[in-house]
């Protein structure tokens, strides 16, 4: 399964940088950050049940890890780095740990490790498909409201919280309910052994009002970046500051702040 994306051609001798979307988002949603790195090739994918691969399927991060592979054959990609926000932290952790040919790195924000105990994932479980129900049986913009007053979303303002309920009501409802159980933490590995020992780079970005995830970070990484003034989406809200983030691991200079 190749899977739609967006390819900006950068200079050849220098990596690819892949860009992961989070859930109900698509390739768009990494553009300003990842067009600061004009030196670089870009990929920016839309994950299975998202933007141009709204009908593409898959029924668990293994099918995931191929459609990524195949994706990135297509390109001739040999060379590249990992960055995914929230599920595309997820995805993009899950697949590197499978050791996939031709990896550089890996840079997560927001992104969860796995839960560790099997009442976590029962209770994970039990949630994501009472969301995917909705999803599929209900207007977007009324489930979309309740998806942002969850408690990982709280540092954003009415206005914010609006914009993202406008623009995520766009989506296909039960392409999205497909995507939201077959990638489930309930149904992921735990991946903190294989990152903590992982032979790639790993650094992990959250914003500074993000709790949860400030220490999960702590405990999957040593590479921990915090985005100043930011909550769980940093790269929406700080994109300056996520793109200079990523330059500096990258060790790259980027249009218009290096």
């Amino acid at each position: 399964m190749i899977l739609h994306a967006r390819a900006m051609p950068g200079e050849p001798q220098k990596p690819w940088l892949i860009f992961l979307h989070g859930f109900s988002g698509d390739s768009r949603e990494w553009l300003p950050v990842g067009e600061r790195f004009t030196a670089c090739s870009r990929l920016y994918i839309d994950l299975p049940g998202h933007g141009g691969s709204a009908e593409s399927m898959v029924t668990s991060f293994e099918q995931l890890n191929d459609a990524l592979c195949d994706t990135l054959c297509s390109y001739n990609i040999l060379s590249y780095w990992l960055i995914g926000y929230s599920l595309g932290g997820r995805v993009a952790m899950h697949f590197a740990c499978s050791q996939p040919k031709g990896l550089l790195g890996v840079i997560v924000e927001g992104g969860h490790p796995g839960l560790t105990d099997a009442a976590a994932r029962q209770e994970r479980l039990i949630s994501d498909r009472q969301w995917a129900q909705r999803f599929r049986a209900q207007p977007l913009v009324g489930v979309f409201n309740n998806w942002y007053q969850q408690q990982v979303f709280a540092s954003l303002s009415d206005e914010q919280r609006q914009r993202l309920v406008a623009l995520r009501s766009q989506n296909n409802g039960p392409a999205l309910a497909a995507m939201l159980e077959a990638t489930s933490l309930a149904v992921q590995p735990d991946l903190r052994a294989a990152l903590r020992n992982a032979p790639f780079p790993f650094h992990y970005l959250c914003g500074e009002f993000d709790s949860k995830f400030r220490t999960l970070a702590a405990d999957v990484s040593a590479n921990c970046h915090v985005i100043v003034d930011a909550g769980h989406n940093a790269h929406r809200e700080r994109p300056d500051s996520v793109a200079n983030c990523l330059a500096q691991i990258l060790r790259l200079d980027i249009k218009g702040i290096l």
